[in-house]
């Protein structure tokens, strides 16, 4: 009864609406030109979605607004409650209030955590083509950068781990943290149980921390969520999870992480290097659309869930249908896609030129993902099938110029 009064009361469930994001301040919009494309390219990027919050989010934004003073807000139980309801349901694991440490985002967590676990000039271990602020935040902190490519298998379109290579390069450069990317973007993969608890088994062998971005965990296409400190028992001992509700509810502007250290001398450290960068409590309308996402936000997180599925699938088939040159990888997480361009014979250059000039496209080259994506584009599909459907058409006869 409780969710068929929720789904009567959830007000903003029209995804097919296209809604005008110009003149507020976008990053996606509003900054094409500062960054050097035309004012009216068709974004597809930086991963936000076109859609509406929850009208339960809403909600309680407008009462926060309503009152308004917005001093230092911190959170208490009933916050630790929601963030926890949540990962039983979604992820398979509890949190309690002491394993808790918010964060505003995840890439500042994971700079807290390249200056608490690693010392400068020590080594970091990545799994390329991955999200770029990964490379960025380890080089930014003078550590060295250390990749285990992940393995592209040109027949099937999908990607696996080389762990003989990945203890290797643990080996030989003395590796103190691991960034895991899980589930990966941009590649879509969804990483298995055994997967997890291989990696888990040598970075515990080898002294590694794990810093486990879980940010896109809401987004598993075939089946739950598999956490890192679920793969194998003892895990959660060596592992940071970081999560939020910024991707799952559209709520990324708002900069808020749950940040999940079962280990005290591991969460010691990492409030240390939070503390030594001078911040404390988070922003209030965060903090409460947090807690009215997972309190509230299931309807709304079921049917974005379906749009965006429903949204993949129809990319898939346009690609196959129109554009048979192009390779999109079958994405097993995420709402981003990964398109395999090599066939076009393009150089990383040529390749952003055709895109933003030829398509009319604002995407993310693969190459900045690091030398393993180079050809490759990433495609954001949040957004209403319209607006797919026009960047994929504008794609198409772009291709039709060149072939």
């Amino acid at each position: 009864m409780k969710d068929q009064q929720t789904q009567q009361t959830e007000r903003n469930l029209d995804f097919d609406r296209v809604i005008d994001r110009y003149h507020t301040d976008c990053l996606k919009y509003d900054f094409a030109t500062e960054r050097g494309r035309a004012a009216d390219i068709l974004p597809l990027w930086v991963a936000d979605m076109d859609f509406q919050i929850s009208s339960y989010i809403q909600d309680a934004l407008y009462e926060q607004v309503k009152h308004g003073i917005y001093g230092y807000t911190d959170t208490l139980d009933d916050y630790v409650d929601a963030v926890n309801g949540w990962a039983k349901k979604h992820y398979g694991y509890e949190i309690k209030k002491e394993d808790l440490v918010k964060t505003p985002g995840i890439v500042y967590a994971i700079a807290m955590a390249v200056q608490a676990f690693t010392k400068e000039n020590e080594a970091v271990l990545i799994e390329q083509p991955v999200y770029y602020p990964f490379s960025g935040v380890i080089q930014d902190n003078h550590r060295k950068l250390v990749s285990n490519d992940l393995v592209y298998d040109e027949e099937t379109h999908t990607y696996s781990v080389d762990f003989d290579d990945f203890e290797k390069k643990i080996v030989e450069n003395n590796v103190r943290l691991f960034l895991l990317c899980n589930p990966h973007n941009p590649v879509g993969k969804a990483y298995t149980k055994e997967e997890l608890a291989h990696m888990g088994e040598i970075c515990s062998k080898h002294g590694v921390t794990v810093f486990s971005d879980e940010i896109h965990a809401d987004f598993i296409w075939d089946g739950p969520h598999q956490a890192f400190i679920t793969a194998k028992e003892g895990l959660d001992q060596i592992a940071v999870t970081a999560t939020a509700p910024s991707k799952t509810f559209n709520l990324a502007g708002l900069q808020v992480s749950n940040i999940v250290i079962k280990n005290k001398e591991l969460k010691k450290k990492f409030k240390a290097a939070i503390d030594a960068s001078g911040y404390s409590q988070l922003n209030a309308a965060g903090l409460t659309a947090c807690k009215a996402a997972y309190q509230h936000g299931e309807v709304w997180y079921e049917a974005v869930k379906q749009y965006i599925k429903d949204n993949i699938a129809f990319m898939e088939n346009y690609l196959e249908t129109n554009s048979p040159q192009l390779k999109m990888i079958h994405p097993q997480a995420t709402y981003l896609t990964w398109v395999d361009c090599r066939a076009l014979g393009l150089s990383d250059t040529e390749l952003e030129n055709f895109i933003e000039n030829k398509a009319h496209l604002w995407l993310d080259g693969g190459f900045i993902f690091g030398k393993t994506g180079r050809g490759f584009e990433r495609f954001n599909v949040a957004c209403p099938r319209k607006t797919l459907e026009k960047a994929l058409e504008q794609l198409k006869n772009a291709i039709s110029t060149i072939l």
